[in-house]
C-alpha cells in the first residue's frame, strides 16, 4: 500500500519513509547498524550537546562515530544558543554527516531545566533564531524534531513547524505528545495530521508506533511522508523488517525465535565491546539486554542477573544459559 512512499530530506531519499528515532543512550553505532541490517532506511544518532561538542570534542568521539553502512544518517543536536548550535552543526558537517537534526522535544528535566530540548517550544522567536543560525552555518539539510507543545494548555507545534519551514528546514518530525506528558498517555496523531496539511516540506510522524499495523495506520490517517519508531525498537530491530514488509505489500516475516533474540543480543554486546571496550559495553548492555528478552519465559529472573553482570563473559554466559533453558 505504501510501496512508493518516499521521504525526501533535501537531496536525500529514504525509500520508503521509515526511520529509527534518535534516543539518548540507545541509538549509537551498534544499534543503528542492527536497525540498518533489518532494512531501516533512515537512522539518527543519539542527541548530542552542542555546547559539549564545541568545548570537548574528544569526549564526544564515540557519539560521532558512524560508517557508510549507516547512511543516510542524521545527527541530532540540542542546545539553546543559536551561535553555539551553528558552530556545532558546522563540526558535524565536517565529519561528513548527511543531515543535521535539531532537538525541540526532549522532556528530560535535566535538559528542559536549562531551557533546551522541549523547553524551547515555549520560546518561538528563539526557535526561529536557532533555525536560521544553523541553516546559515551548513550546506547539508537541516531538520527538526519537536513535540505537540509544552503542555496541553500550550500546544504550538503547528506554529513552530511553520517557522521551521520559513527558515528553510528540509523536514519536520512531530511526536504527538506534549513535553509535560513525557511518554505517558496517548500520542495525538491529529496534531501530526494538521501539521502535514499545512506544510509543503516533508513531515515525519512519531508516537505510539509499536507494530507494522500502527505504522500503516499513522501513514493513512496523518498523510505523513514517513514514520519514526523509537521505544518500540529497543531490543527489537526486527520491527523495521516487519514495517518494511507491510509498506511494500509483502508478507510479514515470522517473529524471531527466542534463540534468534538471544543471538541478536549477543551480537549487540559484541559490537559494543568492539567499539567501546568490555567495561563500557557491559554497562550499556545492562540496559539493552533486558529489552531483548522481555516477554520471554523466565525473563524477569534473567534480567536481575543481567543488570548485575560485571564482565562480557558473565553476560554472555547468562544469555546463553537463558536461551538453552527456553522451551
Amino acid at each position: 500500500m505504501h510501496k512508493n512512499l518516499i521521504l525526501k530530506i533535501g537531496p536525500l531519499e529514504a525509500r520508503p519513509g521509515l526511520a529509527l528515532a534518535p534516543m539518548a543512550g540507545i541509538t549509537g553505532h551498534p544499534f543503528r547498524l542492527l536497525a540498518k541490517e533489518q532494512g531501516c532506511p533512515l537512522v539518527y544518532s543519539e542527541m548530542i550537546s552542542a555546547k559539549g561538542l564545541l568545548y570537548n570534542q574528544r569526549r564526544h568521539h564515540d557519539l560521532l562515530y558512524f560508517t557508510d553502512q549507516e547512511r543516510p544518517i542524521g545527527f541530532q543536536l540540542f542546545g539553546s544558543d543559536p551561535q553555539v548550535l551553528a558552530r556545532a552543526a558546522a563540526i558535524l558537517e565536517e565529519q561528513g554527516v548527511d543531515f543535521i537534526d535539531l532537538n525541540l522535544g526532549c522532556p528530560t528535566p535535566k535538559i528542559t531545566r536549562n531551557g533546551e530540548g522541549g523547553a524551547l517550544l515555549r520560546q518561538p522567536e528563539l526557535c526561529s533564531a536557532l533555525f536560521k543560525a544553523v541553516i546559515g552555518a551548513v550546506s547539508c539539510p537541516v531538520t527538526v524534531k519537536l513535540r505537540k507543545g509544552w503542555s496541553a494548555a500550550a500546544v504550538n507545534a503547528p506554529e513552530i513547524a511553520r517557522r521551521a519551514e520559513e527558515a528553510g528546514l528540509a523536514a519536520v518530525a512531530v511526536h504527538g505528545r506534549t513535553v509535560e506528558q513525557g511518554y505517558s498517555g496517548r500520542a495525538d496523531w491529529d496534531i501530526i495530521r494538521e501539521i502535514k496539511e499545512n506544510l509543503a516540506i516533508p513531515v515525519i510522524g512519531n508516537g505510539d508506533i509499536d507494530s507494522p499495523q500502527r505504522a500503516k495506520e499513522m501513514i493513512a490517517y496523518c498523510g505523513c511522508d514517513g514514520v519514526m519508531i523509537g521505544r518500540a525498537a529497543r531490543g527489537n530491530p526486527w520491527i523495521f523488517s516487519s514495517v518494511l514488509a507491510l509498506m511494500q505489500n509483502r508478507a510479514l516475516p515470522a517473529p524471531p525465535a527466542p534463540s534468534q533474540v538471544v543471538e541478536m543480543a549477543l551480537r549487540h554486546l559484541s559490537l559494543l565491546a568492539g567499539r567501546k571496550g568490555e567495561a563500557v559495553a557491559v554497562r550499556e548492555m545492562r540496559r539493552h539486554a533486558p529489552w531483548y528478552i522481555k516477554g520471554l519465559p523466565k525473563a524477569a529472573s534473567a534480567r536481575q542477573e543481567l543488570i548485575r553482570a560485571s564482565s562480557r563473559e558473565e553476560m554472555e554466559a547468562i544469555l546463553t544459559n537463558f536461551a538453552s533453558n527456553l522451551p
